[in-house]
């Protein structure tokens, strides 16, 4: 029997255990049993919980059942630039292993759910401008309620999410990586990013940026490690997180109203330098409230001419909530 039954085998017996169980049960390296894992993980056929030192190896919930299901280039290129999923055990899957698992937990078959994913997302490709950015101004000026409007400009890099397959790929690394305070995600968060903040700085002639503080504390905050990370290297504006008794995140406001308000007395900006074009980032714009607020406090501090609001994802809809950020 080969080294790759064998493990299978034992699966069926153990369920789950860890290379350590393995090799004294095989009588074999570590280092071999490792390679055999690893063969069979990329295979499907056996699933990877947990990370170093705390390691245990399952059967996945179901073999896969579209191995056979082939795509062409352009097709598989499209998935994997543009679905990102995660599955129940936290790990990352893309491209055609995302579709693939999809179709499997909604039972939908592969071929069909492929192409009306494709004229789904196809259909919010067609908001990019030529810079590849979204503009987002137009909502927020038809958002009612918002007031007086403070940002010359607003882009999105993506929307949060779509239609009927949720959260975009950008969207979905945003939620995993500031609600469960992941590093790695972080990262993959600015690789994806970092050229496309550059160009606009670069083509709007950006003379200073402002990182939206964050309002939950926790351990890792995104906005932190998006400002050191990115490494813009312009003057950054002061900005103040007041301290209220109690601390309200936007996202448990519904009403826009709420969130003006919120926004209005929850930032402080100093009198500072003056430039003359101020990029202001946040890692997600639902209502507009916020960056929309601190954009006014900028102006109203002769700090800054021009302002340009840039929100790593942003919402579809008008008035809108992105309660999970």
């Amino acid at each position: 029997m080969k080294t790759r039954d064998k493990i299978l085998f034992f699966l069926n017996k153990k369920e789950q255990f860890t290379v350590n169980e393995l090799v004294n049960h095989l009588n074999m390296s570590n280092q071999y049993v490792h390679r055999v894992l690893n063969d069979l993980e990329d295979e499907g056929l056996v699933r990877k919980i947990g990370t170093t030192p705390k390691v245990l190896y399952t059967r996945p919930e179901s073999v896969k059942a579209s191995d056979n299901q082939t795509v062409n280039y352009d097709v598989e290129k499209f998935l994997k630039d543009h679905l990102l999923l995660v599955d129940p055990l936290g790990k990352l899957l893309e491209g055609y292993d995302a579709m693939q698992y999809w179709c499997e937990k909604q039972n939908l078959p592969f071929g069909k759910t492929t192409q009306e994913f494709i004229e789904t997302r196809q259909k919010y490709l067609n908001f990019y401008d030529e810079n590849h950015l979204i503009d987002g101004l137009v909502k927020l000026k038809n958002t009612q309620g918002i007031g007086q409007i403070g940002v010359d400009q607003l882009f999105y890099l993506d929307f949060y999410a779509i239609e009927r397959f949720g959260k975009t790929k950008l969207g979905t690394l945003m939620h995993y990586a500031k609600q469960g305070q992941n590093k790695n995600l972080m990262k993959l968060i600015v690789s994806e990013i970092k050229q496309s903040i550059f160009r606009l700085v670069e083509m709007e002639k950006i003379d200073a940026v402002l990182f939206v503080p964050p309002t939950i504390k926790r351990n890792v905050q995104i906005m932190n490690y998006l400002k050191i990370h990115l490494k813009i290297p312009l003057p950054h504006v002061k900005i103040n997180k007041l301290q209220n008794q109690i601390v309200v995140p936007q996202k448990a406001l519904s009403k826009l109203f709420e969130r003006v308000i919120n926004a209005k007395n929850t930032f402080d900006v100093p009198l500072q330098e003056q430039f003359t074009h101020v990029l202001i980032i946040d890692d997600a714009v639902g209502s507009g409230a916020t960056i929309n607020e601190i954009a006014l406090k900028v102006k109203a501090q002769g700090i800054a001419q021009k302002i340009t609001g840039l929100a790593i994802t942003g919402s579809f809809k008008g008035f809108d909530v992105i309660s999970e950020l």
